[in-house]
């Protein structure tokens, strides 16, 4: 039996039934992983001996005749800029590369206390900086459908270690579309919640305003199952919303009539791959066929969001990676004196992509320029916002493309930064606004590459969203 394939709650059925053993599904991610890890590229950190640990502790409850939790036993892995205790977190940098954490991020511990079985840490950009995990300081991460394409960014070893058949789901971070790009590009179901809905706590910043952990799994009920665990309020998070939370998994339920969704003609823009707006045009048919009513709105100021985005991720970037100097954290290079050990520890632990946004950061920040680009960024953010609070008064949902165009090859953005900051064209609004969205896979290419579309919803509205997602997904 291909183990690897199946859903999350495919395989808990099975364990419950005991027709398999959480051991031998660990071990049949293992063995997968054997077989493709050295082209894919998932990982950096893979923790054999803890997973099959926790995968006979699950064998050994089931075996008592205890239930298990929808999760327990089930093959997971975590984006390594999410703090794991005891196992090693590099965030994919140099500078951080022996750091294992004291304590776990809020997220991975209500994770774990659901027992899944912890596969390993996940690949990505480094300091989720970049769209396509080519930025890490390790190696480069290939998408499992096409090994010569990116499988995009900055969650992408999480995305590919899914899409690969090496995890049943992971856990990811969504700066700028840092979950719903690489579940397009690599055809799973990436979900960015509402900011504040999952604490950031443990999360290794970027950008503080705009973070968000997530879950990247096969189908939409494991998205909503996984939502359910690692939601809610903490007060070690000053962000963290404190309201009520729903049982995410009742949301699954296969209607959309009566729903109002909106295209936004912003998002159908020139450049646009022919394929990926088809294929999106095509979706939002379905949904018409469904019974939901689909309009043309519009969100006049998306096309600031980019520059809105790359100003204010760098300055909030410069600010939060002023701490790794090599005294408070970070590895340290030797220097004749604490300014050029500072200099020499910088300069060469952190990648060109990182440096970029510090500098970037840093002149958007200083004197003279903060008012002419920070400060008008931040204003030019409320617009945007507001954009999405009038679409709002009239609709229930946005259906939109996740990325312009389909994988692109290695390499072919590489020497062109604004090329590939383009790429986050329908994603940083967003997180801009602090919505929440989902990427699910519509279709693939002619080259068989996955297409995604994804579904934006009001401030703390991610159950029409899963509804909307689950519909499409059972229709299509």
């Amino acid at each position: 039996m291909n183990l690897n394939t199946k859903t999350a709650h495919e395989l808990h059925k099975l364990l419950q039934s005991k027709e398999i053993s959480a051991v031998e599904l660990a071990e049949n991610i293992f063995s997968q992983i054997d077989k493709t890890e050295t082209e894919i590229g998932a990982y950096l950190t893979i923790t054999k001996d803890n997973a099959l640990k926790t995968a006979k502790a699950v064998d050994e409850k089931i075996s008592r005749g205890e239930k298990i939790s929808a999760l327990e036993g089930i093959p997971c892995a975590v984006k390594d800029n999410i703090c794991t205790q005891g196992i090693k977190t590099t965030c994919a940098s140099k500078i951080l590369e022996n750091f294992i954490p004291p304590y776990n991020a809020t997220a991975w511990q209500k994770l774990q206390a659901e027992n899944p079985v912890l596969i390993g840490k996940t690949n990505l950009d480094e300091f989720a900086m970049g769209g396509s995990t080519e930025n890490s300081a390790y190696h480069v991460t290939k998408n499992p459908h096409d090994l010569n394409r990116v499988p995009g960014g900055s969650s992408g070893g999480s995305a590919a270690a899914v899409a690969g058949g090496e995890a049943i789901f992971a856990l990811g971070s969504d700066t700028g579309g840092s979950i719903r790009q690489p579940a397009s590009f690599c055809g799973v179901v990436g979900l960015k919640p509402t900011y504040g809905r999952v604490s950031r706590y443990g999360l290794v910043a970027y950008g503080s305003s705009l973070d968000q952990i997530g879950p990247i799994t096969r189908d939409v009920a494991d998205c909503a199952t996984v939502l359910n665990e690692i939601a809610g309020f903490d007060e070690m998070d000053s962000t963290s919303v404190n309201t009520e939370l729903p049982d995410f998994t009742k949301a699954l339920v296969a209607d959309v009539k009566n729903l109002k969704i909106g295209l936004p003609k912003e998002y159908f823009i020139k450049g646009i791959d022919s394929e990926v707006e088809n294929s999106v045009r095509n979706a939002a048919k379905i949904f018409e066929n469904l019974g939901a009513e689909i309009v043309e709105i519009s969100l006049p100021h998306t096309e600031y969001a980019i520059s809105t985005y790359y100003l204010i991720a760098p300055a909030e970037a410069a600010t939060n990676l002023e701490r790794y100097d090599g005294v408070s954290y970070g590895e340290r290079v030797d220097g004749v004196d604490v300014v050029e050990m500072m200099t020499n520890t910088r300069t060469e632990k952190f990648g060109e992509e990182v440096k970029r946004r510090i500098l970037i950061g840093n002149y958007a920040l200083s004197a003279g320029y903060y008012d002419a680009y920070y400060l008008k960024a931040l204003k030019v953010r409320t617009l945007i916002q507001k954009d999405f609070t009038d679409a709002f008064k009239t609709i229930d949902l946005i259906l939109a493309p996740t990325a312009p165009t389909p994988a692109f090859k290695l390499g072919e953005m590489t020497s062109d930064p604004l090329k590939m900051y383009l790429q986050d064209v329908f994603t940083v609004p967003l997180n801009l606004a602090g919505l929440p969205g989902i990427s699910i896979p519509c279709a693939m290419t002619q080259n068989n590459l996955p297409i995604g579309f994804q579904l934006i919803g009001k401030a703390l509205d991610e159950m029409t969203i899963l509804k909307a997602a689950y519909t499409f997904e059972q229709n299509n």
